[in-house]
């Protein structure tokens, strides 16, 4: 038996997901991206105020369920999740400012100081008050575009069998 000339399909697969390629969108997953976008400056723009994933959704034109899946599809993380990195992102900047960890809860828009300083804690590694007293002064003289980006919050690595889970449920 002869091998195909291109392979099997998994093989092209494996080989595609390596080199990064991607299929041509759609006209209608374009549309969908500009929508996106726009939601997500939405987010960006007003996450100090009490946002939901409904509200979100009519800044994108899409039903709160599409919105959802197509937003985690895109942006790898759901709009909930990007909200409260962005909450995060303004409270650690409030916080290195002298801000008290309830005035930059409140600030951001959350109104629960407790869920607050537990999800701070999650994607910073840190509580709020902690962050608080650590030395900061390393950020001053960085420009306050870099600054963003190197304080930006990160989700912490997952354990390395995620991944494969995450390849078994989705066939890979």
């Amino acid at each position: 038996m002869q091998a195909r000339p291109g392979g099997t399909v998994n093989d092209r697969r494996r080989r595609h997901r390596a080199i990064g390629y991607r299929r041509p969108m759609t006209p209608e997953e374009v549309a969908d991206l500009v929508h996106l976008r726009r939601a997500r400056d939405f987010i960006d723009r007003n996450y100090a105020r009490p946002l939901d994933v409904p509200t979100m959704a009519r800044a994108a034109l899409m039903s709160p369920s599409h919105f959802s899946r197509r937003f985690r599809a895109t942006y790898g993380e759901t709009p909930y999740t990007y909200l409260m990195t962005r909450r995060i992102e303004r409270a650690k900047l409030l916080l290195r400012q002298g801000r008290t960890v309830s005035e930059a809860c409140m600030e951001v828009g959350c109104t629960s100081l407790g869920s607050f300083s537990a999800r701070f804690a999650e994607v910073v590694g840190q509580t709020p008050s902690q962050y608080r007293a650590g030395d900061h002064r390393g950020l001053e003289a960085v420009p306050p575009c870099v600054a963003k980006v190197a304080t930006r919050p990160r989700r912490r690595p997952q354990p390395a069998t995620a991944g494969i889970e995450q390849d078994r449920r989705s066939g890979g």
